[in-house]
Order: structure tokens, then C-alpha cells, then sequence
């Protein structure tokens, strides 16, 4: 492993629990493993969340400030909400 930077953290009951039973059964070596597998995560999730925000949330954004009129009241979009909602629940 390269060069490791120690840390010293607290952490609620449950979460050292959880820790605990995952270097229990075995599915990591040591506590230092299942925090750097949960950082893991929260790297990758971050990522996707930064990667939706550039390509799908910014050129929407972008498309309606170029041109404000294609976009739908909020007025309207309860309304179409409010109407399929009682169609769905009608049908039960």
C-alpha cells in the first residue's frame, strides 16, 4: 500500500457495530478497509452526481434561460400531476 495517512475518528454505536460485523464475516480484513470502501462510495457517488449536474442538469438550465417560454407553469404541472394521480387511483 502506498504511503497511508492515520486518522482518528468517533463514530456513533451503530456504525462501529456495522464495521465490526462486516471484519467479522470476513468480507474485509480490518476496519481501515471497510472506511476506505465506504469513502470508495462516496467518491464514486459524488462523481455521478457532479457528472448528471454538467451533462443533463446545466444544458437544461442553459436551455431555458436561452428561451424561458419552453418551460410549463408550476401551475400546469400540478395539474397534470393532480389529474394522473385521480386517474391512477380510479382505476383501483
Amino acid at each position: 500500500m502506498a504511503k497511508v495517512a492515520k486518522r482518528t475518528f468517533s463514530l456513533p454505536p451503530e456504525q462501529a457495530a456495522y464495521i465490526d460485523a462486516k471484519v467479522e464475516d470476513g468480507a474485509y480484513a480490518s476496519g481501515s478497509e471497510v472506511v476506505r470502501a465506504g469513502l470508495r462510495a462516496l467518491q464514486e457517488r459524488d462523481a455521478a452526481v457532479e457528472r448528471w449536474l454538467s451533462e443533463e442538469v446545466t444544458p437544461v438550465y442553459d436551455a431555458m434561460k436561452a428561451n424561458p417560454k419552453r418551460g410549463l407553469s408550476g401551475r400546469s404541472v400540478f395539474a397534470e400531476a393532480r389529474a394522473r394521480y385521480t386517474k391512477r387511483k380510479a382505476r383501483r
